[in-house]
C-alpha cells in the first residue's frame, strides 16, 4: 500500500490544496543516477524503484532504459523498429509499416483485444503499482490515439495524407482511439491510481505541429472519448504534450482534462501565466527545464530553477514539481540529487522562497 503521507500529499495537490510540501512526478532515462544509487546490481527494475525512493519521487508513469557503456553496438528489432544501442541513449532506426499513400489505403487496423487488457496488461499495471509503493504512486497511462497514427506513417506522410487520403486517416485514427479508450476503460475500472495520464505529442517549441482547426476535428475528438470512462470513475487526467500547446488548451480543457505536463518553459510554455489564468482549473506538472538547465546547468542555476517553479506555481497546491519531461541521460548526477534536493527541502509548505 501507498505511504500515508505520500498519499495525503498527492491528493491533496491535485485537489489544489497545500499538503506537507509539493508532490515530485518524474520519469528517469539515466543510467548514472542508476548506478550511483545502485552499484552493481542487475535487476534494472528494482534498482530503478529504489532510485525513486532514494530521490524522493512521489509518483512516475515509468521510466526509460538507457544503456551501459557495456551495451555499446547492440542491436534489436521489434515492431517494426530497429534500435542500436549507444552507452546513455538509443538511436531509433524508424521503419514505418506504412511508407506511402497505398500502404495507407490497405492498411488494416484492429482496436487492441479487451481481454488481453483486463488480463495480461492490467497484470503489469499492478505489478509496477505495486513495487513502486509504498514511496512512490505509479501513475497508469496510454495516448488518445492521435500519436499513434501518425506514428504509424511518420508526419511527413501523415501530413501529406490529411489532404490526399483524409479518409483513411480518419479510419485508422478511429481505430487507434478506440484501442485508447478500451485502455482507459480498463483503469478507470480497476481505479488503479486517483490520476491517468494521456500522452500525445501534438506540439514543437513554439509552434503547434498541425493546425489548431484540423486538432479540434480530430485530436480534441479522439482526447475527449478517452477521457470520458475516466471522468465517470472520478479519476482526474493529467495530458502530457511536449511543445507550445496554448493555442489547443482551452479545447483541451474542455474536453476534460485535468493537469498539464511537462510545460516546457524553452517551449514557451510560461508556468506563472498557466497558474494565474486557469487557477484551480489546471493541476500543472514538471516545467524545471530538462534541456538545458539540468543537463548543462551549474547546481546554483539548478537550484534556482526549483525556486522559481515553486514561487510561479506552488502555492495554493495544484503543483505536481519535475522535470519539463525527463531526466535525460546526459543529465550529472550531481545536477539530478541537487534538484530533487531542491524540491524537498523548498517545497515544503507554507513556502518560504
Amino acid at each position: 500500500m501507498l505511504d500515508v503521507q505520500v498519499e495525503k500529499r498527492i491528493l491533496a495537490a491535485i485537489n489544489h490544496e497545500e499538503g506537507d510540501r509539493v508532490p515530485i512526478w518524474d520519469y528517469i532515462d539515466n543510467r548514472g543516477i542508476v548506478d550511483y544509487i545502485c552499484p552493481g546490481w542487475s535487476d534494472y527494475d528494482a534498482a530503478m524503484v529504489k532510485v525513486y525512493h532514494t530521490l524522493g519521487i512521489d509518483m512516475c508513469r515509468g521510466y526509460g532504459a538507457s544503456y551501459a557503456e557495456s551495451d555499446d553496438g547492440k542491436v534489436t528489432h521489434s515492431d517494426g523498429i530497429t534500435e542500436r544501442k549507444i552507452s546513455g541513449r538509443s538511436n531509433w532506426l524508424t521503419q514505418y509499416p506504412i511508407k506511402t499513400l497505398e500502404d495507407l489505403k490497405t492498411y488494416k487496423a484492429e482496436p487492441i483485444d479487451e481481454h488481453w487488457l483486463r488480463t495480461e496488461w492490467l497484470k503489469q499495471l499492478r505489478w509496477n503499482k505495486e513495487r513502486f509503493e509504498p514511496y512512490t504512486m505509479y501513475v497508469p497511462g496510454g495516448g488518445c490515439g492521435f500519436h499513434a497514427t501518425y506514428g504509424l506513417m511518420g508526419q511527413a506522410l501523415f501530413s501529406y495524407a490529411i489532404y490526399d487520403d483524409p479518409y483513411n486517416i480518419e479510419r485508422i485514427l478511429e481505430v487507434q482511439t478506440e484501442t485508447s479508450y478500451r485502455m482507459a476503460k480498463v483503469c478507470a475500472e480497476a481505479n488503479l491510481a486517483p490520476v491517468y495520464f494521456i500522452g500525445d505529442d501534438i506540439a514543437y517549441k513554439n509552434k503547434l505541429m498541425f493546425s489548431p482547426d484540423f486538432l479540434r476535428r480530430t485530436f480534441v475528438k479522439s482526447l475527449k472519448k478517452c477521457i470520458e470512462p475516466l471522468k465517470a470513475a472520478g479519476i482526474k487526467v493529467i495530458f502530457h504534450s511536449d511543445g507550445y500547446v496554448m493555442d489547443i488548451l482551452d479545447d483541451m480543457i474542455e474536453a476534460g482534462i485535468d493537469g498539464l505536463n511537462p510545460i516546457e518553459p524553452l517551449a514557451g510554455m510560461d508556468i506563472g501565466l498557466l497558474k494565474k489564468r486557469y487557477g484551480k482549473r489546471l493541476i500543472l506538472v514538471g516545467n524545471v527545464d530538462c534541456s538545458q538547465t539540468l543537463p548543462l546547468g551549474t547546481i546554483e542555476e539548478v537550484v534556482e530553477a526549483v525556486k522559481q517553479c515553486l514561487r510561479d506555481a506552488g502555492h495554493g497546491g495544484g503543483l505536481l514539481i519535475g522535470s519539463s519531461s525527463e531526466i535525460v541521460p546526459s543529465t550529472p548526477v550531481e545536477n539530478i540529487i541537487a534538484f530533487y534536493d531542491a524540491c524537498r527541502t523548498y517545497g515544503k509548505y507554507p513556502l518560504k522562497i
